[in-house]
């Protein structure tokens, strides 16, 4: 096996450059915006208990009614634009966006900022990690 990966790369070394280098962009752009305004969630729940935060789950309606996060405001990421007049009220609480896997909740931080949101932080792994880690769920 190892062989025939050694042969592949010697016959493709402009394919495996490129694999190479989009590896390393996304591995770069993840640490880079990874960190950036997200909170883990045991993080998410000492903003929620000590700080009053509001958590907005991005998911559609039906996800969300799957299972979310107690208390949480359900507005769908293509609704956002017109549904964030919704949120004036909490602009002065922070603001955790949850989605489904942490991967596309980066538009929605961007969309809060440029309203005026300055406490925004992204819920680090999404839905899935608040599962993974046995945390509650309430469905309805």
């Amino acid at each position: 096996m190892i062989d025939q990966l050694f042969e592949f790369v010697q016959n493709h070394p402009l394919l495996v450059a490129a694999f190479a280098l989009v590896l390393v962009a996304w591995i770069a752009y993840e640490i880079r915006s990874g960190g950036a305004n997200g909170v883990t969630t045991s993080e998410a729940t000492q903003l929620v208990n000590r700080e009053d935060a509001v958590v907005l789950d991005i998911r559609e309606k039906k996800d969300f009614k799957a299972g979310h996060i107690a208390g949480a405001r359900n507005i769908p990421q293509g609704s956002l634009d017109d549904r964030i007049g919704e949120l004036e009220k909490s602009k002065d609480k922070p603001i955790v966006v949850a989605c489904k896997h942490g991967q596309t909740s980066g538009v929605a931080l961007a969309k809060l900022g440029k309203a005026g949101f300055e406490r925004v932080y992204k819920l680090k792994g999404g839905m899935t990690q608040w599962q993974a880690d046995g945390l509650p769920l309430v469905k309805k």
